[in-house]
């Protein structure tokens, strides 16, 4: 007893010292990024090269990042999918540019997923775009440069403990049936289960601690150094992990003094920088204090599957980022490239879209926090300061019929209200801490627009709980 509660306070003592280490402090950190509110999630693999597909069976569900695993395809046949996977159209500079006129002002890419696939290049496996395919070029470098070219900051998504190709990773226990009723599933899920679910000699070759010492920690060390300024270091899924193995990587954040990470190296343990909500947008109390980030895909996958287009409308992800914003969060939005290096044309046109609600209407977006104002059915509001007045932006989804919209909890006196991106005028009614907007018979933008109320001192946060 005495032994193990030895090595927990030591164990405390590192993670305190590795935080002591990584400077600046975290407030000096994290100012960029509370300010940027909007970023792009890409999803991009071996497996954009079977889209959803594999031994003509079409996936139906999970991600379709995920098909190796849910399929339980052989690594050797896994790996022989690499050598189709040869993405001539990648143009990291159009990548950026789509991402940077969405208003998005940073990017997180998955360097490497859960099939252990590297999209740089690295001597720590060969399992990587330029040893394993006929690509032959690091994906990454060219992303870096345009990112550095376009003012948008680069983060990398990194799955430091799952990996189903490079022997010893861990692996999520996903039966068989998961993928689809394959005749040998109850066989497969047999072995599965005895062995830490693997499924293929090959990947219990090599020890988990083995697989970090060999793989993951060089892996970091070769992202954190040969790609410039990294903003973010995304990790994911800690099956398996210890403090030790999770230490081991934690250590390496001191190569980038400025980074930002999320709560997922191991749990509690590491609580990181952010907290990171998937597919899922917190109540305001859930998150109140805390640094959050939503991150959410377009459509029912994160990487490219052929046959999902089930996207979700350019008005939901709009009200998403209002909604998210409103919260004092992030909104991290997915795109999964095709194998040619190429973005579906659905999420261009969602990105195009975006992009131009955000250049009229971004302020109400960028720099702003939670709202001081309980739920209301017309919208959503964020907040900013401005001198001794505030900001409320009220970001309307639902245009009055009647001309009216009652903002509540606002006992502060009204200096201005202005109807962004219109010179159509509103008036402005207070009585006691309501106050009522008489507004144009239509909406001038038809996602959601918004309206720029001034008010002097401080407003008295009044959110429902």
């Amino acid at each position: 007893m005495k032994k193990l509660l030895l090595v927990s306070v030591m164990a405390s003592l590192i993670i305190a010292n590795t935080a002591i280490a990584q400077t600046p402090a975290k407030d000096e950190r994290m100012h960029w990024w509370r300010e940027a509110r909007f970023g792009m999630f890409i999803h991009w693999g071996v497996y954009a090269q079977l889209a959803g597909v594999y031994d003509g069976h079409v996936q139906q569900k999970s991600g379709a990042e995920w098909i190796m695993n849910l399929n339980k395809i052989p690594v050797a046949d896994y790996q022989a999918v690499a050598k189709q996977f040869n993405p001539v159209k990648y143009d990291a500079d159009e990548w950026v540019r789509m991402a940077k006129e969405a208003g998005m002002k940073y990017i997180v890419i998955t360097a490497k997923h859960h099939d252990g696939f590297a999209l740089f290049k690295t001597s720590a496996s060969k399992w990587n775009i330029v040893d394993a395919t006929p690509y032959g070029k690091d994906l990454l470098k060219p992303l870096a440069a345009a990112c550095k070219k376009y003012g948008v900051k680069l983060g990398f998504y990194y799955s430091q403990a799952q990996d189903w190709n490079n022997a010893g990773g861990a692996v999520s226990r996903k039966k068989a049936a998961d993928g689809w009723a394959r005749p040998d599933s109850a066989a497969i899920d047999a072995y599965t289960l005895a062995h830490n679910g693997h499924w293929d000699p090959a990947q219990t070759t090599s020890t988990f601690d083995e697989y970090i010492n060999r793989v993951a920690v060089p892996e970091v060390k070769d992202l954190l150094t040969n790609y410039g300024d990294v903003a973010v270091l995304w990790w994911d899924t800690p099956t398996d992990m210890t403090v030790e193995d999770a230490q081991k990587l934690q250590a390496l954040l001191k190569l980038q003094p400025n980074i930002i990470t999320n709560d997922r190296l191991k749990r509690p343990d590491f609580p990181g920088d952010t907290k990171s909500p998937e597919q899922r947008i917190p109540k305001p109390s859930e998150m109140d204090g805390i640094d959050w980030e939503t991150c959410m895909t377009m459509n029912g996958t994160w990487g490219y599957r052929a046959s999902d287009h089930n996207f979700k409308s350019t008005e939901t992800l709009i009200h998403n980022l209002c909604d998210i914003a409103s919260k004092g969060g992030n909104y991290l939005l997915n795109v999964g490239p095709k194998a040619d290096g190429t973005f579906p044309e659905e999420s261009v046109t969602r990105l195009k879209e975006i992009g131009e609600w955000m250049k009229v209407n971004g302020e109400a977006i960028y720099a702003t926090k939670r709202s001081p104002l309980p739920l209301v059915d017309w919208g959503r509001c964020t907040e900013k300061q401005e001198g001794t007045n505030n900001i409320l932006y009220l970001e309307v989804f639902n245009w009055p019929k009647d001309g009216k919209l009652i903002v509540p909890a606002v006992p502060n006196k009204v200096i201005s209200a202005k109807i962004i991106g219109s010179d159509k005028k509103c008036s402005v009614k207070s009585q006691g801490s309501t106050v009522e907007l008489t507004l144009p018979e239509t909406a001038p933008n038809t996602y959601a627009s918004v309206i720029k109320l001034v008010v002097s001192g401080n407003v008295v946060d009044a959110t429902a709980k």
